[in-house]
């Protein structure tokens, strides 16, 4: 199982880095359904014995929802609205790449502090959780695009999930089916929105949005 979740850790890191270097929306997205699949991977394989009923039914919808729904959501979004890639970011790309690789060190120095509830989880798995966090926040502040920030929210939610099962080592599924049902309703709105935005302004930057103040 170990071997299994450095693996997946190592996946994730490589993901978040991919997700700061690309411009093209479609391999965006495709990113954030590899992470959501690759979460729900990780929720299979975390817990043991009694728990591996709800672990299976949260892998699998964790699978579903953030792995194929949310996604499927965003490409229609951005299909809809005719973007196809992130231009002129508030943060380069190359830019974005070496303050990812800063993400990383601090998230691998503080991590390391953190003590794990179970001695058999891989030692990256909460640095992984911090430096994906951190990247959907500088998502969220350096893009442009609605839809790469709506991506970015998701990447954050991914990190907090994977935290959530390093800290705590099994989430209820109540609690999880909640904040799946919360993150579906989230994208929703901003996908509706997005599409309004297309339709009134022809453009989804969300720094043009301060010419509307009075």
């Amino acid at each position: 199982m170990e071997t299994a979740l450095d693996h997946l850790m190592l996946l994730l890191i490589l993901s978040d880095v991919a997700l700061l270097a690309l411009a093209r929306l479609a391999r965006l997205t495709g990113l954030v359904a590899f992470q959501g699949a690759a979460l729900a991977a990780m929720a299979m394989l975390v817990p043991q014995g009694p728990l591996a009923g709800r672990a299976l039914l949260l892998g699998m919808t964790g699978l579903l929802v953030r792995g194929l729904l949310f996604p499927l959501l965003l490409r229609r979004a951005a299909r809809q609205a005719g973007i196809t890639e992130e231009r002129n970011p508030q943060v380069g790309f190359a830019a974005s790449v070496l303050l990812g690789i800063a993400m990383l060190g601090a998230a691998m120095a503080l991590g390391g502090r953190m003590p794990l509830h179970r001695p058999d989880l891989p030692s990256l798995i909460v640095p992984t959780a911090l430096f994906t966090i951190l990247t959907g926040v500088f998502l969220i502040v350096a893009r442009r695009k609605a839809l790469t920030q709506c991506l970015g929210y998701l990447v954050m939610e991914n990190g907090i999930f994977c935290f959530g099962v390093a800290a705590v080592g099994e989430v209820p599924a109540l609690v999880e089916l909640g904040v799946l049902l919360d993150l579906f309703l989230a994208v929703l709105v901003m996908g509706i929105a997005m599409y309004r935005m297309r339709e009134e302004f022809d453009h989804m930057d969300t720094d043009q949005l301060t010419t509307l103040r009075g």
